[in-house]
Parts: C-alpha cells; sequence; structure tokens
C-alpha cells in the first residue's frame, strides 16, 4: 500500500534514468519497475526553488519559507528603480519638422531644441514648449473666420475726409524668432492683431474715402505690411510678416444714409473736431501720467525685490560662514531665532512650571485686546489682515530664578531643546482638547 511519508533512499533527479535500484520503492515483489514519484520530495524541491530564488530561508521540515531583508531590499530597489525609469522617460518629447522646441528651467530659458526625438528633465524642473516656425499663420482684423463674422471695434475706423469705412483685412506672418515670440510678448496673437490695427487705422485716417475704397487698396495693404513689420521689430515680437490682404473695404450698413446727407454734415465738421481735441487732450495726459506712475512703480517694485533678495543672500552667506565655524552652536541659534519666531506670533502664554518661581507676570491687557480683534475679525469674514501680535520678547518682564544649578552649555541647550519640545507637545495636547 502507497503512503505520501515514503521515501526514495535517493532523490529522484528528474530528466535522467534512474540506475539500477536508484529511485525505486521497495516492495516485497521485488518488481524491477520504476514506482510513482515521492510527492513529498516534490514539494521539498518546489520550495527550495522557491527560497533560491526570494533569497529566503529554509522555514523547516514543512518547507515553507519566509523572505529575509535582503530578498525585500532587493524588491524595494527594483520598484523604485522601475518608478524613476518611467519619471525620466516621461521628459521625453518629439518635436514635429518645421517646428522648434524651447526648454525652460523653473520658468526660465535652457535650450532651444530641433526637430526629432528630445529629451529634457520632467516636471517641476523643467517644461518645454514647441513653436511652429514654418507654418503662415493669419491674424484676422474685422471678422473671424469669415467675412460675415464682423467685428465692428476693429473695422470701423475713419479716413482722411472724415468718413467711416468697413475695413477687414488679414495680415500673414510667419515666426522668425522663437525665443523672442514666446518670452517678449504675452499674447503674441493678439499683439500682431493690435498692432496691424493701429497701422490700418492710421493709414486709412491719411486717405480720403475713395482712394481707401477703390484706388488706392493694393498700396495701402503694401505700406501696412511695411508699417507693421517695424511695429513687430520695435515690439521684439519675433515675426516675420509675410503679407496683409484686404478682404473687404466698403462703407458700413449703419451709415448709408449719412453718404447721402453728407453736405448736410459739413456745418459740423468745425465742432466734432473741437470735440475730439478736447477729448484728446483730455485723455493723452491722463495716460501719459498713468504709464509714469506705473514704471515708477514697477521700478520700486524691482528694486524691493532685488533688495530684498540681496539681503536673504548675503545673510545666507554669513549663516554658512558661521556654520563652518560652529555647526552646533549655530544650530541651536537658528533652532531659536526659529522658535522665537514661531512662538511670538502666537496668543498662547507657555509657562516653564519648573522655574521654581512664586509671582508669574501675564500680559492680559494684550491678551484681550488681540483676542478682541481676532473675534472681530472672523465676525466680519472680510476684513483686512490683522497685523502680527508684538514680540513678547520686546515687553518688559520679571526675571525668574531657576531653580536648576548651572550646567555645561552643551547640556544647557540640550536642555532648553527638550522643554521647548515639551512645551510645545503640551500646547498641541490641551488644544486638542
Amino acid at each position: 500500500m502507497l503512503s505520501l511519508n515514503d521515501r526514495p533512499a535517493a532523490p529522484p533527479r528528474w530528466g535522467h534514468k534512474p540506475k539500477s535500484n536508484e529511485g525505486r520503492r521497495p516492495n516485497n515483489n521485488k518488481n524491477d519497475s520504476d514506482g510513482p514519484p515521492d510527492l513529498d520530495q516534490l514539494w521539498r524541491d518546489f520550495n527550495q526553488r522557491l527560497n533560491r530564488l526570494f533569497g529566503g530561508k529554509r522555514g523547516g521540515d514543512g518547507g515553507s519559507f519566509r523572505p529575509d531583508a535582503r530578498g525585500i531590499g532587493l524588491t524595494a530597489t527594483v520598484v523604485g528603480a522601475i518608478v524613476v525609469l518611467i519619471w525620466l522617460a516621461s521628459g521625453a518629447f518629439i518635436v514635429q519638422e518645421g517646428q522648434v522646441g524651447i526648454v525652460t528651467t523653473f520658468g526660465r530659458l535652457s535650450h532651444v531644441t530641433g526637430a526629432g526625438f528630445n529629451w529634457r528633465w520632467p516636471a517641476p524642473f523643467q517644461a518645454h514648449e514647441t513653436v511652429n516656425t514654418a507654418q503662415v499663420q493669419t491674424a484676422e482684423i474685422g471678422y473671424r473666420a469669415n467675412v460675415r463674422n464682423k467685428q465692428p471695434s476693429e473695422a470701423l475706423m475713419l479716413t482722411g475726409d472724415e468718413n467711416i469705412v468697413d475695413v477687414q483685412f488679414s495680415v500673414q506672418y510667419k515666426i522668425k524668432d522663437p525665443v523672442a515670440w514666446v518670452f517678449n510678448n504675452r499674447d503674441q496673437v493678439e499683439t500682431v492683431r493690435d498692432a496691424a490695427e493701429t497701422v490700418v487705422r492710421e493709414l486709412v485716417g491719411q486717405n480720403k474715402m475713395d482712394t481707401v475704397l477703390y484706388d488706392g487698396r493694393d498700396k495701402l495693404a503694401a505700406q501696412a505690411r511695411e508699417a507693421i513689420q517695424r511695429m513687430a521689430d520695435r515690439y521684439k515680437l519675433g515675426a516675420d510678416i509675410v503679407g496683409v490682404t484686404m478682404q473687404s473695404v466698403q462703407p458700413p450698413d449703419q451709415v448709408a444714409a449719412a453718404f447721402e446727407d453728407a453736405g448736410k454734415a459739413q456745418e459740423e465738421r468745425a465742432r466734432s473736431r473741437s470735440e475730439a481735441q478736447a477729448f484728446a487732450d483730455d485723455i493723452l495726459p491722463q495716460a501719459k501720467g498713468r504709464a509714469a506712475r506705473l514704471l515708477q512703480d514697477a521700478e520700486a517694485y524691482r528694486a524691493s525685490v532685488v533688495s530684498v533678495a540681496t539681503g536673504n543672500a548675503a545673510r545666507f552667506d554669513k549663516i554658512v560662514a558661521e556654520y563652518a565655524k560652529a555647526p552646533a552652536v549655530t544650530r541651536d541659534r537658528m533652532y531659536i531665532e526659529t522658535m522665537q519666531q514661531v512662538l511670538s506670533s502666537t496668543s498662547k502664554v507657555m509657562i516653564d512650571t519648573k522655574a521654581g518661581t512664586n509671582q508669574i507676570y501675564l500680559p492680559l491687557d494684550r491678551l484681550l485686546a488681540q483676542s478682541t480683534a481676532n473675534e472681530a475679525a472672523r465676525g466680519s469674514g472680510s476684513g483686512p489682515m490683522m497685523a502680527p501680535p508684538q514680540n513678547p520678547a520686546q515687553q518688559p518682564q520679571q526675571p525668574q530664578p531657576s531653580a536648576t544649578p548651572a550646567q555645561p552649555e552643551a547640556s544647557n541647550g540640550e536642555s532648553n531643546r527638550t522643554r521647548d519640545l515639551r512645551s510645545r507637545d503640551t500646547g498641541r495636547e490641551r488644544e486638542s482638547r
């Protein structure tokens, strides 16, 4: 009768034919035929192979195994390497033919890439933007998509003989400097549209209505292209104006009747001119004043930012120098200064009960005033930000004798840090209650 506990004299070697009595099960009939494989031995061999694969240790005759620290560390390393590879692969990008890629590092220009497969550092370190430099792009003025979708605020223009015409045209341009195109203007297409509208309004205002409507349309388009190119170069837009196409130039429907009564409007010319001049005299000084004020504010802000950055850099250099001389003392000083800033911004009072003093001074007037101000700010919901409370270190306090004897400087620093941490934990427990 067969049993799973029967073990052969020697373990079977799979894939090899056993020799004579090797691997044969004993029987009373002395039969020379091979017996069935031993299931216990198969199970033990399977567990041993798993142990060798995962770097585990054998757990006994039952065949169980447990992974050791080396196997767990190897698995974590492999998983981490896969995550890092996926993150690095996210920085790959493809630039199509006729385009260039602009790579920025924390918003600042790093380099320009050509067409093909490129790689940059993934976010948040670097980012890229593709700019099409081969395609001729179009900006419509006076209409959108088709001439029926009019934009009256852009199309209606005043001629030199004080007539109103409806001018719809388009500007074709290519990007010649992708870096200037991306960094020198916030809304590049809108800048091209504004420049083109300004130039055409000026040219229409220099010509009579008949010239704009009939004879001088092609000449007007050529002059507009050159003037728009000069303005784009002055703005450092990085665009090459290819051409200007006049789609439609006609009198507006709203003023068709006014053309029939043009003779009657001549008498109002002087009054309209004086009003326009008065409006110009009123609006131009205001605009110049606002521009000057904005420039002054920008210059003051720039100086402030540069000053703060310079001060922070100088302070950091001094801290580095002091840290190189005495790391422990510098860390303790930075910790004490940070705790002083943090504790000076809170309304809670921390008391050292181990100091052994009989009299404790509490600035109740300032605490009550701060509490009342905080409640008023929460009640209003939209009031101005409250000023930070004054530094308690600046308030006169009575000296508190210490109950502990003097200790060396290193032990005093450790005790101070321990006391501060214990006080902070106690404050958090009280707030949670």
